[in-house]
């Protein structure tokens, strides 16, 4: 049941966590069987969010390197005019 260390990307991980989550849902298995599965999941669903963490790090150190040091005050969010759309 371990196959964590064979999944490598978090679109693989998610598709196997959605595969459990129907099988739990439908609610035919044992106990036992759903148990051993609620773990997987807890521990793709780990592996999901640490990938997803990673991914918005590096967004915020792309945005963060493109922009202007003093982005932050020449932008006011509350002010509907300095909105870009």
């Amino acid at each position: 049941m371990n196959e964590l260390p064979a999944i490598q990307s978090f679109e693989e991980a998610y598709q196997r966590l959605s595969q459990i989550v129907n099988q739990l849902e439908r609610g035919v298995l044992s106990l036992d069987e759903s148990l051993a599965l609620y773990e997987r999941g807890r521990a793709l669903l780990a592996f999901c969010q640490q990938k997803l963490d990673s991914a918005v790090l590096r967004v915020h150190k792309v945005d963060s390197a493109d922009a202007p040091d003093d982005f932050e005050d020449e932008f006011d969010p509350s002010d509907p005019e300095a909105l870009p759309f």
